[in-house]
Order: C-alpha cells, then sequence, then structure tokens
C-alpha cells in the first residue's frame, strides 16, 4: 500500500468549525467567489437497492470527538472520483441517519470515501483519484461514482469511509465485497494484469471478525456494480 499523504491547504480549502448549520453556510458563501455552485448529490435511485434503509441502519459507528476543526477540501467535493482511472465501474448510494434520534437523516454532513486502484496503489500527494467527499442532501443521501478497489498487502480489499457531521465529531471505517464479486472482477482487466489471491477476503483476520457488518450487497449495473449502505451515527 501506497501511503495516503497529505496535501497543503489552499484557496480551495474551507475550514469547518460551526456544526451542520456551518457547512451550508461556508460552502454556500464560497460558491460565488469565482466558483459553480457545489456539485449536488445524484438523485435517489428509481428502484432503491435492498441494502438499508433510512428507518434501519446497516450499522451503527460510534463518533469520536476530533483534535479540532477539520478542513473540507473543494476540489475534491465531487461524486465522480475515478479521474479517468480504468476499472469495473461501481456505484455506492450512501445514507446517513442518527440511530439515537429515531433515525433521522443527517443532512450536511461530509462523507469522505477512498480506496486503492486496480494496481493496489493509493492517490498520495497532489494526486486526487479515488479520493472525494460528497455533503449529504437533507434526506441524508449522497452519491458516490467509482470502481471496484483492487487488492494490496494481506488486507481484504475495501473501500475507505469517514463521516464527519459537524466540525467536532466523526469516524472512520471500512466497506467491503463480497469474494465471489471480487474474483470476478479480478479477473477482467485491468485488475488481471496481477494474479489474485485466491481468497481476497478470508485472509484478512480483520475482516474474518468483523466484516460482516460492513459488507456491501452489490447489484449488476450496465457493466459494473451498484450497492447502497445507511450508516447510523450513535
Amino acid at each position: 500500500m501506497t501511503g495516503t499523504g497529505s496535501r497543503p491547504t489552499s484557496r480551495r480549502t474551507l475550514l469547518l468549525a460551526a456544526g451542520s448549520a456551518g457547512v451550508a453556510a461556508l460552502t454556500a458563501g464560497c460558491a460565488g467567489a469565482g466558483r459553480t455552485a457545489l456539485p449536488a448529490p445524484a438523485d435517489p435511485p428509481t428502484n432503491p437497492p435492498s441494502p438499508g434503509t433510512a428507518s434501519s441502519p446497516s450499522c451503527v459507528l460510534t463518533l469520536e470527538s476530533g483534535a479540532g476543526p477539520y478542513y473540507l477540501d473543494l476540489d475534491r467535493v465531487r461524486s465522480d472520483i475515478t479521474e479517468g482511472v480504468a476499472g469495473v465501474p461501481f456505484r455506492l448510494d450512501l445514507t446517513v441517519v442518527g440511530a439515537s434520534a429515531g433515525c433521522r437523516p443527517v443532512a450536511n454532513a461530509a462523507v469522505d470515501l477512498w480506496h486503492a486502484d486496480p494496481s493496489g496503489t493509493y492517490s498520495t500527494g497532489g494526486a486526487t483519484f479515488l479520493r472525494g467527499t460528497q455533503l449529504t442532501d437533507a434526506a441524508g443521501r449522497c452519491t458516490f461514482r467509482t470502481i471496484v478497489p483492487g487488492w494490496y498487502a494481506g488486507l481484504a480489499p475495501h473501500f475507505h469511509f469517514k463521516v464527519r457531521p459537524d466540525g467536532r465529531t466523526g469516524t472512520t471505517s471500512q466497506f467491503f465485497l463480497p469474494e465471489d464479486l471480487l474474483l470476478r472482477v479480478y479477473a477482467r482487466p485491468p485488475y488481471n494484469r496481477r494474479k489474485a489471491p485466491k481468497h481476497p477476503n478470508a485472509r484478512d483476520d480483520r475482516y474474518r471478525a468483523a466484516g460482516a457488518a460492513t459488507t456491501l450487497s452489490p447489484a449488476p449495473e450496465a457493466d459494473g456494480y451498484r450497492a447502497a449502505y445507511t450508516i447510523g451515527l450513535a
């Protein structure tokens, strides 16, 4: 694995310290300063996928207090995070709800997604491929368009994600994929340029211990796949 790296703060980076209401205000205020409005979350699926609903979180994650305000990089606020990287298309529809608040949608939460490319490499430094951020809409929804992640080291292939509902708390976790799907994908180009492990998931102790709770249930869509997941915040 190549490390995730850091990126210098620039004019395209906003400091978020005022909670969810502040997120909306800050991004709206910046939209008129030499930039078009931030992209709206994608339309909800016309045929809602089976995994998770707003009233039934697929998992519940505990928020952790941060060390201080966090940053929203406007260059990475986007739905399509591929930047031309070849791979099997994957659409991920996420919904964020407050599990301790009657599963009400969490609006204006910043959701970060990042993962490895088919060669198992992460973007670093100034590179931004396969990394992006979305702000949840009034229904707590956002959509990422990416590709199936590659494998590396001895870990189960995964998407990293982080949910930041305000300027004080956040939580980070991973999404996994069914092993049979991974084996089908890894037999296709460009993934088949490397010999994939016989059991991409089973070799990872962490996946065997807790992967079931965050394993997606993708359905075929065109030449790729699509999955939905509801994240509950404790």
